[in-house]
């Protein structure tokens, strides 16, 4: 852990563990936030508000994390998920904001319009959040995470389509793995 990473103690070990895939974010300010509730999401990470002016290796972050979510009508306590599964729904965070790095102020700017407004925009960030995720090893984990959803009998068919919408597709994940390696073993 880095001294430029705040995180509540009850999910220290598992942000510890989904950070360890990101060495690049070492320096990068990250705060981990429980939050009430987070509309259409369990977990959200974005620049804090104070921090977008300045520049790109100057920005501070924050991961929401809902506290809790809802599946047919019955509520969960995100902390009581499974581990590998929380470690997954961090490693994706993560790779968004490995994304909003390599952003200019007035790209991210446009980034967060364009996602409130545009359905194919979100499909785009989406996929890029779990691309980095994987280019970072942490398959195994996003799918564990997919699988939880996608197989749990208890989520909503809603919830399932909106993840097999916009996100990457256990498939199109290998795909990617299968390609990194490839790249890993001709360089």
């Amino acid at each position: 852990m880095s001294a430029q990473h705040r995180i509540p103690e009850s999910i220290i070990n598992e942000v510890n563990t989904a950070l360890s895939y990101y060495p690049a974010l070492e320096n990068t300010s990250i705060e981990f936030r429980f939050k009430k509730n987070i509309k259409k999401s369990t977990m959200q990470a974005r620049p804090t508000f104070g921090s977008f002016f300045r520049s790109r290796k100057n920005r501070k972050y924050v991961i929401l994390i809902s506290e809790s979510f809802k599946i047919s009508d019955k509520e969960f306590m995100t902390r009581h998920i499974p581990k590998d599964i929380f470690i997954g729904w961090i490693g994706h965070e993560l790779g968004h904001i490995m994304d909003y790095q390599n952003r200019s102020k007035l790209n991210l700017i446009w980034f967060g319009i364009k996602y409130l407004l545009s359905d194919n925009h979100i499909v785009e960030a989406e996929r890029a959040a779990d691309s980095f995720a994987v280019a970072f090893g942490m398959e195994d984990y996003i799918l564990k995470t997919k699988g939880f959803i996608l197989n749990h009998a208890e989520i909503t068919q809603t919830y399932k389509d909106r993840i097999q919408k916009y996100y990457l597709s256990p498939e199109e994940i290998m795909e990617l793995v299968k390609q990194r390696d490839e790249k890993a073993k001709d360089d």
